[in-house]
C-alpha cells in the first residue's frame, strides 16, 4: 500500500539522512519524494513511501526524531479516470 508522509523539518545538514535511515530501517520503500525550503530555518519534506506494514510504524518513529516539527500521513490516492 502507499502513503504520502509529510513532514516539517528543521533544516540541518544531516535531517534529510535520519528520516530516510528510520524509512528504510521500518521497512518501507521511498518511491517519490520532494523537500522544499520555508526559509532558512525550515523544510518541508512530501514523500511516497510503500509497504504492507502499517504506516503507524513509520509516523510514531519520525515524530520521535528531534528535527521534525510536525509529521503527518495519509493514504496515496490514485485519481480516477473517466471512462466513457
Amino acid at each position: 500500500m502507499k502513503h504520502t508522509v509529510n513532514l516539517t523539518l528543521e533544516q540541518r545538514p544531516e535531517v534529510l539522512e535520519r528520516v530516510l535511515r528510520v524509512v528504510r530501517h521500518r521497512g518501507f520503500k521511498v518511491t517519490k519524494m520532494n523537500m522544499s525550503l520555508d526559509s532558512e530555518k525550515v523544510a518541508d519534506l512530501d514523500m511516497t513511501v510503500e509497504s504492507e506494514r502499517a504506516i503507524e510504524l513509520l509516523t510514531k518513529q519520525l515524530d520521535k526524531l528531534v528535527d521534525v516539527l510536525s509529521c503527518n500521513a495519509s493514504e496515496h490516492r490514485v485519481p480516477e479516470r473517466l471512462v466513457s
